[in-house]
């Protein structure tokens, strides 16, 4: 069974930098990709980076040039590096695994930007 267990939440004032962090483990092959969703308070959640296992990556328009998805495949971890948050980035972090046996997703993280 795949569990993922996200860290590096918490609170930043605007323009800080936060890097998140997501353990795999478990029987895992066969990945399709790997990804980083949010979800902001009272809405719906979104994908934020997206890796595929060629390295393609994928950023929604809001991040792009600020977040920097990758991974460390001996650790088997995923990593969301953001910088210049601003107000806006508030919301829970979930890190999303997509297998052939199927889609796993962490507990996520809560990342609040305030001043």
């Amino acid at each position: 069974q795949v569990r993922l267990v996200e860290s590096g939440g918490g609170e930043v004032r605007p323009g800080g930098s936060l890097r998140l962090s997501c353990a795999a483990t478990g029987i895992i092959f066969r990945v399709n990709t790997l990804a980083w969703y949010r979800q902001p308070p009272g809405k719906e959640r979104d994908l934020v980076a997206l890796m595929t296992m060629s390295g393609t990556t994928n950023y929604a328009d809001s991040v792009k040039g600020r977040f920097t998805i990758s991974k460390d495949s001996i650790k088997n971890t995923l990593y969301l590096q953001m910088a210049s948050l601003k107000p806006e980035d508030t919301a829970v972090y979930f890190c999303n695994l997509n297998l052939a046996s199927g889609t796993y997703w962490g507990q996520g993280t809560q990342v609040t930007v305030s001043s």
